[in-house]
């Protein structure tokens, strides 16, 4: 006899920056408020670029959340009856992160998390890379090139900063195509019209 499983599952949806991440995350958290289903969403405490308590796209498409400064909070402020965990900017998350989202899908939740796969420097992200490898579903989303309006699957920074973690947007950030990509342009000149 076929048993229906009961068990939760991971989706990872990631890509460069501006490819609509948080905006898909957002839709399937909202499908899921309005099937009545019990839902939480968290965000990085670092990543307060447009909002505190709240995930919020770059066009401009908002949800409340949670700030949490780790994977280990983020776990602890679940309720027990969350049936939906939405998890935006996973890159900016310890790797602890991985063993949390194993758990909570383990204990029947669904979890969906967003986050950049690779770096600036186009080198695995963790711990996105590794949800990827453990996740049911993974949507690869693609921008638009910002120089040659091709499929972008990079960020290129466009500011000088050797830190891994810049926060920005269009101010520090661009979406690259494979052939416009070039790790050594750092700076970008700007046209102004």
């Amino acid at each position: 006899m076929l048993r229906r499983s009961q068990g939760g599952w991971v989706e990872v949806i990631c890509g460069p920056m501006f490819s609509g991440k948080s905006e898909e995350l957002i839709r399937r958290v909202t499908r899921s408020k309005i099937a009545r289903i019990p839902v939480q969403v968290f965000k990085p405490a670092i990543d307060d670029r447009y909002a505190v308590s709240e995930v919020v796209s770059h066009s401009a498409l908002k949800i409340e959340a949670t700030p949490v400064a780790d994977s280990m909070q983020l776990l602890k402020a679940v309720a027990s009856d969350t049936q939906v965990i939405g998890i935006d900017e996973g890159q900016f998350f310890d790797d602890g992160l991985v063993e949390v989202v194993d758990y909570l899908a383990t204990t029947g939740r669904q979890v969906i998390i967003a986050g950049l796969d690779t770096d600036y420097l186009r080198r695995p992200f963790e711990p996105i890379p590794t949800l990827c490898d453990r996740a049911e579903y993974v949507t690869k989303m693609l921008a638009v090139c910002h120089r040659c309006g091709g499929p972008a699957l990079y960020t290129q920074r466009i500011v000088q900063s050797d830190e891994l973690v810049v926060l920005g947007a269009t101010d520090a950030y661009e979406a690259r195509c494979r052939m416009c990509y070039d790790p050594n342009e750092p700076e970008q000149p700007r046209l102004s019209l």
